[in-house]
């Protein structure tokens, strides 16, 4: 399987994301077209929903916080954010799993 929502770089793997700040909780909602939708509860006000995501992707992956980085859409719903090391298969699965509920 494969999700639009994720591309495999020499780097590691780059995920695309909406975010929906002011959640009341943090969660991956589901794919909003090519994207992943995740709601944060974090407000977009000086970078505190980029922290709060990159945080939030680096627990659900369990990845060290250094390897999650803002790659673009520092001011912006849409975001694109790299997975430094990460392995896409166990990307794609995590992601699966988590959207079949």
């Amino acid at each position: 399987m494969t999700l639009p929502c994720l591309r495999q770089t020499d780097a590691g793997v780059e995920i695309f994301l909406y975010l929906q700040p002011r959640a009341s909780r943090n969660k991956v909602v589901g794919l909003q077209g090519l994207e992943l939708k995740v709601a944060l509860t974090a407000p977009p006000v000086d970078g505190a929903a980029n922290k709060a995501c990159c945080l939030f992707l680096a627990k659900l992956c369990s990845l060290p916080k250094s390897c999650v980085k803002l790659v673009s859409g520092d001011t912006s719903r849409h975001k694109r954010v790299l997975l430094a090391g990460a392995d896409l298969e166990k990307i794609i699965r995590l992601i699966d799993d988590l959207l079949r509920g």
